[in-house]
């Protein structure tokens, strides 16, 4: 499992390495004398039980079967994938394809009442135009995934913008003002985004604040993040896609939208940035 810059997986791993540790020693064994019933080397339980090292689900079987515990194996072997899907990897999670790794977040937009997103980068999935998602998951596909299926999974995240109209939920968004002006799929895609920005941002479920460009503004600007309810948040970084369930990260997250929304610009005052920035397009 790799590494991740979250506590959430961090914690999920230690609390796995626990478990197995708790095992061990229910079945009056130590590290060595289980190593040795596993045929493995003498300092690989060691690694293990200090989440040094992540098991595999093999291990986890016979960590299991050498503590007569073989009936603990499936939930070990959950919390292991728990754990290793807080941190994946692109090159992982996309290796089947864009559309594949679209579909798999749907249930997740699915069951989320109360929606905030924050992008420094792109406009979000949900706010997003055909012709801009296009340009997008084709970046995508071109710069890390060998498989072409940008067609499919721009007909995939099409269909989730449903979760817009659908079920009484309630959605805020933040961009920074960057993200209105950097071109993307080119002006006739950028104009047909930017028109659409406006027309979503007057729904009465939708909230949509720019982080106006200035010299004096008091919050930098952070990684992409999406707070999904307050139970978990998803972060889109260059190398990977980090889930956060520790409750005090997720409000870390939280504090951070607050604290940018408080410099956004809302409503009329949101539109005439996006208008500008269309005009100097045209």
């Amino acid at each position: 499992m790799p590494a991740s810059p979250s506590s959430s997986a961090q914690q999920a791993r230690l609390a796995l390495a626990d478990r197995l540790t708790e095992l061990c020693r229910d079945a009056g064994l130590t590290g060595l004398e289980l190593a040795l019933r596993c045929g493995w080397s003498r300092s690989k339980s060691s690694r293990i039980m200090n989440a040094r090292t992540p098991p595999s689900e093999g291990d986890i079987r016979a960590w299991c079967a050498a503590c007569g515990a073989g009936e603990q194996a499936g939930d070990l072997i959950a919390m292991l994938r728990t754990a290793e899907g807080m941190w994946v990897e692109w090159r992982r999670m996309e290796r089947a394809g864009l559309k594949r790794a679209q579909e798999a977040r749907l249930p997740l937009f699915e069951r989320t009442q109360r929606f905030r997103a924050y992008s420094s980068w792109l406009v979000p999935g949900l706010l997003q135009t055909r012709s801009y998602t296009e340009a997008v998951l084709r970046a995508v596909q071109r710069r890390r995934v060998a498989v072409d299926d940008v067609a499919e999974a721009v007909a995939v995240r099409m269909e989730r913008q449903r979760v817009l109209r659908e079920g009484g939920r309630r959605f805020a968004f933040l961009i920074e003002e960057s993200v209105l002006r950097n071109g993307l799929g080119g002006s006739e895609a950028q104009l047909e985004q930017l028109d659409h920005l406006r027309t979503l941002g007057a729904q009465p479920n939708i909230s949509l604040g720019v982080v106006p460009m200035r010299p004096d503004r008091p919050r930098m600007p952070v990684e992409g993040f999406w707070i999904f309810d307050t139970a978990q948040v998803n972060v889109e970084l260059v190398s990977g896609h980090l889930t956060i369930t520790q409750p005090s990260e997720v409000a870390m997250y939280a504090e951070t939208f607050a604290e940018l929304a408080d410099v956004a610009l809302h409503g009329a005052a949101a539109h005439e940035l996006i208008a500008s920035a269309a005009g100097a397009m045209e």
